[in-house]
């Protein structure tokens, strides 16, 4: 699984204009091939800072969004940031053997392409998630 994150700080003239836009591609966005989840978020700090957060199977999926007409025009929208949008690309893997580790399921490691932390997150009543 691949998790693209992109965020961004829009102009605070120009916020409901880009929040509508991206709104309009989302419902599309989740319907390509291999995507499983496209949420858009807003900052509870900053409500000109907001969040595109994408779940892709298939790197090769992930590429073919990254070319499509959708991406297109969310880039072309970008043009309403006040600075640059920041682009993360996070690959997660399931590693055999650590399922039901303390009575919790296992949902993945996270790795970050820049040398940040490695992150195993686990779901259970208890879980805030083990560093590694």
């Amino acid at each position: 699984m691949i998790l693209l994150i992109i965020r961004m700080k829009v102009l605070s003239e120009k916020r409901m204009e880009l929040s509508q836009t991206i709104a309009s591609l989302i419902g599309s966005i989740r319907t390509e091939k291999g995507c499983k989840r496209c949420d858009f978020c807003q900052s509870i700090e900053d409500e000109n800072e907001l969040c595109l957060l994408e779940e892709w199977d298939t790197q090769k999926n992930l590429k073919s969004h990254l070319r499509s007409e959708r991406f297109r025009v969310l880039r072309g929208a970008m043009n309403l940031l006040k600075e640059p949008y920041e682009m993360m690309f996070h690959t997660v893997f399931y590693p055999a053997g650590m399922e039901g580790i303390g009575g919790q399921s296992y949902q993945g490691r996270q790795e970050s392409p820049k040398g940040g932390k490695e992150v195993l997150r686990f779901t259970g009543t208890e879980s805030k998630g083990s560093e590694i």
